[in-house]
């Protein structure tokens, strides 16, 4: 996984966070489920990343 998708990934699981904490505390529900919607995009997004890598390691292995 490239160090820009990283970082992408870290930022938008860590403005859900935000949101979700903001709207808790004011009690917002609907801002509060955008930001948990937010991490959970974040982390399939991370997870899709590293199953990509990890079939590169693969084919990279049977090539050889």
């Amino acid at each position: 996984m490239s160090a820009k998708n990283k970082l992408s990934n870290a930022a938008q699981g860590a403005r859900g966070k935000v949101k979700q904490v903001a709207g808790a505390l004011t009690g917002n529900r609907k801002t509060e489920m955008k930001g948990r919607r937010q991490q959970v995009r974040a982390d399939l997004k991370n997870a899709g990343q590293q199953v990509k890598g990890s079939g590169r390691k693969v084919k990279d292995s049977m090539d050889h």
